[in-house]
């Protein structure tokens, strides 16, 4: 299927991600598995979701795959799932994309997400009718995701705090489990937008600042430990310190990688894109820390070649190795509470790393394979000091500049990063003139 990327497919639902595209996957799926195993099959909260995970179902079983149906789940919580009991998994969701869109994610035996290139063609094993696969509904995914999570940290020392959390699920997949994760945890929980609903009333599945402001408001006005939001299926998660202040994501992942480090010593993995407090907190720990290509698939596999003891992106997708491959966001949250039983505050951890500003941009681009190689020749032939695992990144004294084209559009970003805003937005500045140049060559 070459429409797949690294993150599934994504489109406006009943229009790119139709039926016939799902039942499709999902034969290409059991072409590819030899028409032999089992795969789960859930959606998040998507009011498309169920009319595309039953077209899925229908492909799968068409190929003679035996199928578990784990209905509307988190995508962590089946990739938990999958890992224990199936061969794959297929999970219908958009992530953090507006109600309209849907788009369908392959989950490989591991947990792990599906590499790229996994199936090619349009020929589908299909089985004659005696050789139909199986079905079962298993309702207990979200049960077992949980109690799980509870296993992997100090639970006695998180109920002994009786926390007080605020949570926003955003009318997503982590209403589901978030609220009942806290609970199970000793916490008091106070919820926004916590009932499943696919029209995503509340708010829009993306967790930004200017989308959470009841969820600060709240966390002040009750004197609550912190307040956490999810995105749409609940694989990245975000939080409000004490003080109603929103904690930077890359400012999370280093104050995360710092903590998992006090634990135990080992490589971290993160992109390119990631801020350079990871360099400057590995580096202070003596260990080893691996670049990779945008992506958490490229991070999650990196991380199971080097052994690492943490990874993530600066997003609010962070992955812990002993629970499982994969962003999990309310894994993150849990691990919060475990730092924050010792004593500390939310905003006294976001001030235990390094301070660096960043800038960002994009230009659209008539050619992007050719503007991205001009690119790379120009700065080769400066002699600056410069990483191409995913577009061009440049290191200088005092900062960096990222240029990579978008995996879904025709455009370039720029991020820049630098210990003042106003170098950083002289990087951002001078990494878009580069890309004006190259498009003009």
């Amino acid at each position: 299927m070459e429409l797949f990327g690294t993150n599934g497919v994504r489109g406006i639902a009943n229009e790119f991600i139709t039926p016939e595209l799902a039942v499709n996957v999902a034969k290409s799926l059991g072409t590819y598995m030899g028409s032999k195993g089992t795969v789960a099959i859930g959606c998040d909260t998507r009011i498309s979701g169920q009319m595309l995970k039953s077209a899925a179902i229908a492909g799968a079983l068409a190929t003679g795959l035996s199928v578990i149906d784990v209905g509307t789940v988190p995508t962590p919580s089946i990739q938990y799932y999958v890992r224990d009991y199936a061969d794959a998994g297929i999970v219908i969701t958009a992530s953090h994309n507006p109600r309209e869109y849907n788009g369908i994610k392959l989950i490989a035996g591991d947990g792990s997400e599906f590499p790229e290139g996994w199936g090619k063609g349009n020929r589908f094993s299909i089985v004659s009718w005696d050789k139909t696969g199986s079905f079962r509904f298993d309702p207990s995914v979200n049960d077992y995701y949980i109690k799980n999570i509870v296993r992997a940290v100090n639970v006695e020392a998180i109920r002994s705090r009786r926390f007080k959390v605020v949570v926003d699920t955003g009318c997503g997949a982590g209403s589901l489990t978030l609220p009942f994760l806290l609970r199970e945890l000793g916490c008091e929980v106070l919820t926004l937008g916590a009932q499943p609903d696919g029209t995503f009333p509340w708010r829009n599945p993306e967790p930004t600042p200017d989308a959470l402001t009841e969820l600060s408001a709240l966390v002040k006005k009750t004197g609550a430990a912190f307040g956490a939001a999810h995105d749409g299926d609940a694989d990245r998660i975000v939080f409000m310190d004490e003080n109603g202040e929103f904690v930077n994501e890359e400012v999370l992942l280093a104050m995360m990688t710092k903590y998992m480090l006090e634990l135990e010593k080992g490589p971290v993995v993160t992109p390119v894109s990631s801020s350079q407090r990871m360099a400057d907190v590995t580096k202070e720990a003596g260990v080893e820390l691996y670049w990779t290509a945008v992506g958490s698939i490229n991070v999650a596999r990196k991380m199971m070649e080097t052994g690492a003891v943490f990874g993530g992106e600066g997003n609010g997708g962070l992955i812990f190795p002993k629970h499982q491959y994969c962003r999990d966001g309310a894994m993150a949250c849990a691990k919060i509470l475990e730092i924050l039983a010792s004593g500390k505050k939310l905003s006294d951890l976001t001030k235990s790393v390094p301070v660096y500003f960043n800038a960002k941009t994009k230009t659209p681009s008539r050619d992007i394979v050719g503007t991205m190689g001009r690119i790379r020749y120009e700065t080769s032939s400066m002699g600056l000091k410069t990483d191409t695992i995913d577009g061009v990144k440049i290191w200088y004294d005092d900062g960096w500049v990222l240029i990579r084209p978008s995996g879904t559009e025709p455009i370039f970003r720029i991020f820049a990063e630098a210990k003042k805003q106003d170098r950083a937005e002289e990087l951002m500045n001078q990494g878009l003139e580069t890309v004006l140049r190259a498009e003009k060559a």
